[in-house]
């Protein structure tokens, strides 16, 4: 498990190396594959996690069964504090989404860590109020933002937190199939489709398996505003 990977969460952030270790020494590890659930909606929350490698998505299903996809986390970042916060059930379900590592901490041992280091609940709520900022810029985007900008700003967004350079372009395998790539932006699959290949046809990009190579992203920039 790579520490420095772990130590990026806003859990370790405000740590020193020595406490960082301590803590992340007395967390629990979890090794998951893909199709995994770390918890359901409507579960007790009882802990939260940290990702050292894999990728979760957090996702929410109507009364109908129809699901929506929240958010897309990588190495680096944490999900379930909320219960921290606001005791009560899961509001989304966790899916590993490729093969991941975890490690968790309860909720009372979190407690004790805040107490004993209150410069981390800090660090904490500027995490939880960054994801209340892109959860209400999503919304912003679903009224004011057409579907071809709206997969623009999402490919972005990927790119920033799990892009790889190589010679054709800036590789991003998000590992979403077609029909989550479109929940995540709040449209339909055929529509999400139909702007990927007209970018494709552009020359802005390549698109791969579960994967897409950005080549022109001044362009896809300009598509996402």
């Amino acid at each position: 498990m790579d520490s420095q990977v772990v130590t990026k969460a806003p859990l370790f952030s405000a740590l020193d190396r020595a406490a960082a270790e301590r803590l992340m020494d007395s967390m629990t590890p979890h090794r998951l594959s893909r199709g995994d659930i770390v918890f359901r909606e409507g579960d007790q929350g009882d802990s939260l996690y940290v990702i050292a490698s894999g990728k979760i998505k957090l996702a929410r299903t109507s009364g109908d069964g129809r699901e929506n996809l929240l958010s897309v986390l990588g190495p680096g970042e944490m999900f379930g504090e909320l219960s921290l916060f606001d005791p009560g059930p899961r509001v989304s379900t966790a899916y590993v989404i490729s093969h991941t590592e975890l490690i968790s901490l309860g909720n009372d041992a979190l407690r004790t860590v805040l107490s004993e280091h209150p410069e981390v609940a800090m660090q904490m709520l500027a995490g939880l109020a960054h994801r209340l900022r892109l959860t209400n810029e999503g919304i912003s985007d679903l009224v004011f933002t057409d579907v071809p900008g709206r997969v623009a700003k999402a490919l972005l967004d990927l790119s920033d937190r799990f892009g790889r350079r190589t010679e054709a372009g800036l590789l991003v395998g998000h590992e979403l199939t077609q029909e989550e790539l479109a929940q995540l932006v709040g449209a339909s699959r055929e529509t999400v489709n139909k702007a990927l290949a007209d970018f494709a046809h552009r020359g802005w990009l390549i698109l791969g398996a579960k994967a897409v190579t950005l080549v022109d992203l001044d362009r896809l920039r300009r598509r996402a505003r």
